[in-house]
């Protein structure tokens, strides 16, 4: 399985979950307020669904958040600047880019993942929302991500994929972006 096409299929998962106008706690319907191991868990029972073959043996665990053995260990981070209630949240880019080891960052998870005896290939994916149009786009996020994974913590990642779902049900998360990288090691 390609990487490309493992985002994509994490793409179409997580719209169908998104689609299906599910709920997570008190918040309004759609994908967007969902937490993140909520997120995963409903998106690979679409997985199971759309590809039996591909993802039957997928389980979802502490570390990697989502494992497909003998292929893949995925760690995931939602990114969203605006909370349920459409005010900007505070604090939301932390998910991305806290630069130290132990820290639940995906900075953080990269570590992890390089320092886990998992012999899957190994990468990160980051789960964003958006008004569509973005009032506040992750952009600026996603490309410090890919500095301080490089230049300051010393992750070699792959090259950016990224697969965007547009006209999602939630009123504020509007459309998500699934930006995924393989982690392959120190530079």
């Amino acid at each position: 399985m390609e990487f490309p096409d493992l985002v994509r299929d994490l793409a179409n998962a997580f719209q169908a979950v998104d689609a299906s106008g599910a709920r997570h706690k008190e918040f309004q319907p759609g994908l967007g307020p969902f937490g993140e191991a909520p997120a995963v868990a409903a998106a690979l029972v679409e997985l199971k669904k759309a590809n039996p073959s591909g993802y039957s043996a997928a389980i979802v665990k502490r570390l990697p958040d989502l494992l497909i053995p003998g292929k893949w260990a995925l760690e995931f981070k939602i990114v969203r600047p605006y909370g349920d209630n459409g005010k900007p949240a505070e604090h939301w880019s932390e998910n991305v880019l806290h630069p130290y080891p132990g820290n639940t960052s995906s900075l953080g998870d990269c570590i992890k993942l390089l320092e886990s005896n998992l012999a899957e290939r190994k990468a990160i994916i980051i789960l964003g929302f958006e008004h569509s149009p973005a009032q506040i786009s992750i952009d600026p996020v996603i490309a410090s991500f890919e500095l301080l994974a490089s230049n300051v913590v010393g992750v070699r990642l792959g090259p950016r994929t990224e697969e965007v779902r547009r006209g999602l049900v939630h009123p504020v998360h509007q459309q998500t972006r699934i930006i995924g990288y393989e982690v392959l090691g120190r530079v």
